[in-house]
């Protein structure tokens, strides 16, 4: 038996070769605890380290990645705008969808479009104590205090 890789190449990413199979899935953007262990589950490798696995085996779990036997529920890309499919993204293909997604609700001036464009919380929290970055912080004293001053202006 071959020595264990230090690093795996999959999908264009490198990832720890010393993690078993599901964990090291894990370091992909894209891919969680439920949809790593899915697929180990279904190439019956659980538990066995990825760095330990033959080139034949990590190209099996990048199409099964790319193309999973999982139940819809898991995926990250259910009833496709464009498709209507349900799908898995994974890496750049899901940073760059989620981009056209939010330049589309800008363009179509959505509350969550507005929300975007002003850079504040998108899905309902509170506002007053938290997300306080940048120029939302409050009030500029040193201006107050200059015209406040006898004869400033």
């Amino acid at each position: 038996m071959s020595e264990t890789k230090e690093i795996v190449r999959i999908a264009r990413t490198g990832i720890d070769g010393t993690k078993p199979v599901e964990e090291a899935l894990k370091g992909l953007t894209g891919v969680g605890e439920l949809y790593g262990n899915a697929i180990a589950h279904d190439l019956d490798l659980k538990g066995q380290k990825i760095g330990d696995l033959s080139d034949e085996k990590i190209e099996e779990i990048e199409e099964e990645i790319k193309n999973p036997e999982v139940p819809s529920w898991l995926l990250n890309r259910r009833k496709d705008r464009e498709t209507g499919e349900d799908g898995h993204l994974i890496e750049s293909d899901l940073e760059l969808k989620q981009e056209f997604d939010i330049r589309r609700l800008k363009e179509i001036d959505t509350y969550r479009g507005w929300r975007h464009k002003l850079g504040l919380p998108v899905r309902g929290q509170k506002t007053k104590s938290s997300f306080r970055t940048g120029s939302k912080v409050g009030v500029d004293t040193a201006a107050i205090k200059e015209d406040a001053a006898p004869g400033g202006e």
